[in-house]
């Protein structure tokens, strides 16, 4: 060692160390990522169809299944195996993600189809639908039951994030399981480890609690200056980059602006994550008035038939009520 001393050859050596195994891992890791997963895709809608192409596109071997079979059929020409039962689709996979609509529909497809039962021991289930907290801890306890393992890990970003790599993961479990997850969670976008079971489910409840209400402030701000008779696109503009700025503002406020109410994350959907919360927040004891608030409006908008409208549609049920159509 040409160190000055025996404290600094010493700290050279664990550093070097240090260094050795740090590289080490990520030589692990790098396996890991390049390594063809076995993956079963249960789901295939406007989120399932961009992340299962995603996986086909990272070589892996993935196994789709959707109850309406023509909106996985697109996924054979990226590389998948599209199956007609769940059970079939997650018979050789090491992994199964769920992007079902809810919660009652993953317990249907899991234990009323006989899903779980056909999966192999050992098997992750990673469940990416937005479900209730109780519904992710439920389903965690009985996998384990028969030897299977369970992630909830929720996702925001939308269509956009599907399609780009994009998400916001937020993921409960044990933290083993996360680190087992990781190439997948690599190729959606960016994971946290929230806490237990449920705890992911938590994260997207309070996730959709922050959209959806400023969704609805968003929409309220613009309309009531453009009432008055400022410019609705001016008026964004000019609060951009100030404290009233953020990702709704850009993105959801310019589709207002533009009345682009093309879905990219449903009204229903808004509506039954605001649901989910409220029954949640009763669960645990917590008042959520803002919340209650939103919930209904959003429920009067999906009664007036704006249900299949992108959820920045709010801002139309709005306007009707100010007669500003």
């Amino acid at each position: 060692c040409a160190a000055s001393s025996v404290t600094d050859c010493s700290a050279k050596k664990a550093h070097d160390g240090n260094r050795d195994a740090i590289e080490l891992l990520s030589q692990e890791e790098h396996a890991m990522t390049t390594t063809p997963l076995r993956i079963a895709a249960l789901g295939i809608g406007m989120m399932g169809l961009p992340m299962a192409r995603r996986l086909c596109a990272a070589g892996h071997q993935v196994h789709a299944w959707n109850r309406t079979r023509a909106k996985a059929d697109p996924l054979a020409s990226a590389g998948a195996t599209v199956h007609n039962t769940p059970t079939d689709a997650v018979r050789d996979a090491d992994f199964v993600i769920s992007l079902l609509e809810n919660g009652s529909v993953v317990d249907q497809v899991l234990f009323g189809l006989g899903t779980a039962q056909a999966m192999r021991a050992g098997a992750l289930f990673i469940d990416m639908a937005s479900i209730q907290p109780r519904e992710a801890r439920d389903h965690a306890t009985r996998l384990e039951e028969m030897g299977l393992t369970h992630l909830d890990a929720p996702v925001s970003g939308g269509t956009v994030g599907a399609e780009n790599g994009t998400l916001a993961i937020m993921a409960g479990g044990r933290p083993q399981e996360f680190a087992r997850a990781q190439p997948i969670f690599a190729i959606f976008g960016r994971a946290t480890h929230v806490g237990p079971h449920g705890a992911g489910q938590l994260a997207k409840l309070a996730n959709q609690m922050i959209v959806g209400i400023t969704i609805g402030a968003v929409a309220e701000a613009l309309l009531f200056a453009a009432k008055g008779g400022a410019d609705m696109a001016k008026v964004r503009e000019a609060i951009s980059g100030g404290f009233a700025d953020s990702r709704i503002l850009q993105l959801h406020g310019q589709r207002m602006v533009d009345r682009d109410f093309a879905p990219r994350g449903r009204m229903t959907v808004q509506l039954k994550d605001l649901d989910n919360a409220l029954i949640t927040a009763q669960e645990i004891g917590f008042d959520a008035p803002i919340t209650a608030l939103f919930e209904a409006l959003y429920k009067d908008g999906v009664e007036h038939g704006l249900g299949q409208l992108d959820h920045s549609g709010l801002f139309v049920e709005l306007a009707s009520r100010n007669a500003m159509q």
